[in-house]
């Protein structure tokens, strides 16, 4: 697979929590660098904390995401994290759908099953359902008709992705973190992040990898409009791995091949591996949660 010439983006990422009550501790764990790739190098990255946390660690998890953890008191009710990151971005040299050559499914099935050999585990383990989607079958019913007998790997996951995006519909008022595929399954409906968790649980339940996606997508403005900052957002998307390409990255909710518009930060099995910012408290009553992202094309590379 070739690769067009790369474009380079400045990422902000704000989030500032507002709570009732002083909160005495927090403990924090943040997925907000970019990850670097075969098609992305992050060139930069700075994460500022107000308050200043008393303990700040950077380390790699489980599935080499860059990942910081750090500690603090907020004495005066508030957190604001804001990550500022610069990325270069190639995307593949891809007509419009078209997909690599692959196998057929089955073989891959058959490859990735009991006893198979010489077969990255990091592609095994996405075999298996995970918290937030566990494999059925409803799941496996749903994405047969886009895995006819003997039908290349690729294809089959392109045209699943295409009847995800064409069959659900985005509804920002639908899902919260907490709704379960199977409810996205039966009502066809959600937002980014329930299209990826149903097209990893379809490829799930039928014996094939597939993982999770995290990062940001640049919002393309309507020509004769100015760029609103802080209006793109996070987003999320799958993978799918073959043994002719390795993983290969799909966006139900655009009806795309990434990367295009695409900044990848983490992946993992689910959400749930690859949360931009969680953490646990002691104190703070209720709160309120504000987010703005801004994706900002920069010049292209020298």
């Amino acid at each position: 697979m070739s690769a067009k010439g790369p474009t380079r983006f400045r990422v902000i990422h704000r989030t500032r929590y507002a709570y009732a009550l002083p909160v005495e501790l927090c403990h924090n764990e943040a997925h907000l660098r970019p990850r670097t790739t075969p098609l992305q190098r992050c060139l930069a990255s700075r994460l500022t904390i107000d308050p200043s946390p008393a303990v700040v660690h950077d380390r790699a998890d489980y599935f080499g995401n860059p990942v910081s953890y750090f500690v603090a008191q907020l004495p005066e009710r508030e957190l604001t994290v804001v990550a500022t990151s610069e990325v270069e971005v190639a995307a593949l040299d891809l007509e419009d759908g078209q997909v690599p050559a692959s196998p057929p499914w089955e073989e891959v099935r058959d490859l990735l099953g009991p006893g198979a050999r010489n077969v990255p585990l990091e592609a095994r383990e996405m075999t298996l359902g995970s918290p937030m989607v566990p494999t059925s079958a409803a799941l496996a019913e749903f994405a047969r008709p886009s895995f006819t007998p003997g039908r290349p790997l690729l294809d089959a996951v392109a045209d699943l992705s295409r009847r995800i995006h064409r069959d659900f519909t985005y509804d920002q008022e639908f899902s919260t973190i907490a709704t379960p595929i199977a409810e996205v399954l039966e009502r066809r409906r959600g937002v980014c992040q329930d299209f990826a968790h149903i097209a990893i649980g379809c490829v799930r339940s039928l014996g094939l990898p597939a993982r999770y996606v995290s990062g940001y997508i640049e919002t393309v403005r309507a020509p004769g409009q100015p760029r609103l900052v802080g209006a793109d957002a996070s987003h999320a998307w799958f993978a799918t791995w073959a043994p002719t390409t390795g993983w290969f990255d799909f966006d139900p909710t655009n009806d795309q091949i990434p990367p295009r518009q695409h900044i990848t930060t983490a992946w993992g099995r689910d959400y749930s591996d690859v949360t931009p910012l969680k953490g646990v408290l002691f104190g703070g009553g209720e709160h309120t949660l504000e987010v703005a992202v801004d994706v900002a094309r920069l010049e292209p590379a020298a």
